[in-house]
């Protein structure tokens, strides 16, 4: 533990350029790369995002739009996906695309909804 605590006394003594000096020194005579610590500490970073946008467990259902002849057929598939809604609310919100049709919904669930609205003739996407 005393050599290790001289040898810290030491490289404390050493100026910025002998530091560089050093660590050139050391790569060449071990075959390594200082640079080698800093990528793989950002490597777990950048791989921690990807799985957390992955996981994503809840989705937001919009009506994007609706061809003119597909209308009473995607008013239907509306009503049935988003319960309690009825008739002059369900032609609302079909009028108004892009709407949210179902919002923080389970994959399971926005799926099927999606499923049944682009069946009936309207385009979905899944948010």
């Amino acid at each position: 533990m005393a050599d290790i605590n001289n040898i810290v006394e030491e490289l404390s003594k050493l100026t910025v350029l002998e530091a560089a000096e050093l660590v050139k020194a050391l790569e060449t005579k071990w075959g390594v790369t200082a640079a080698a610590p800093v990528a793989a500490a950002a490597a777990p970073a950048a791989g921690a995002a990807a799985p957390a946008a992955a996981a994503k467990d809840t989705f937001d259902v919009i009506l994007a739009s609706v061809p003119a002849d597909k209308k009473i057929g995607v008013i239907k598939a509306v009503r049935e996906v988003k319960a309690g809604l009825g008739l002059a609310e369900a032609k609302a919100l079909v009028e108004g695309a892009p709407k949210p049709i179902l919002e923080g919904a389970n994959k399971a669930d926005s799926e099927a909804a999606k499923k049944k609205l682009e069946e009936a003739g309207g385009k979905v996407e899944l948010k």
